[in-house]
């Protein structure tokens, strides 16, 4: 499966400090993106869609 990265619109919480202590999520089409602020070449971790709004809804518990 191939996915772009380099053009998804990548966004950080709005919660998030000033310190880049934070994780940035995208929309890759074919799954959510998943990246470190401060390593942002440093991989990306991919999950579906389904798992990504279970692990919100698990948050919100």
């Amino acid at each position: 499966m191939e996915i772009h990265r380099d053009y998804a619109t990548w966004r950080r919480s709005t919660r998030s400090g000033q310190t880049g202590n934070c994780v940035e999520v995208a929309d890759l089409g074919k799954g959510i993106g998943v990246r470190d602020t401060k390593d942002r070449d440093g991989g990306t971790l991919v999950i579906s869609a389904g798992e990504w709004t279970n692990f919100i809804h698990s948050l919100k518990k």
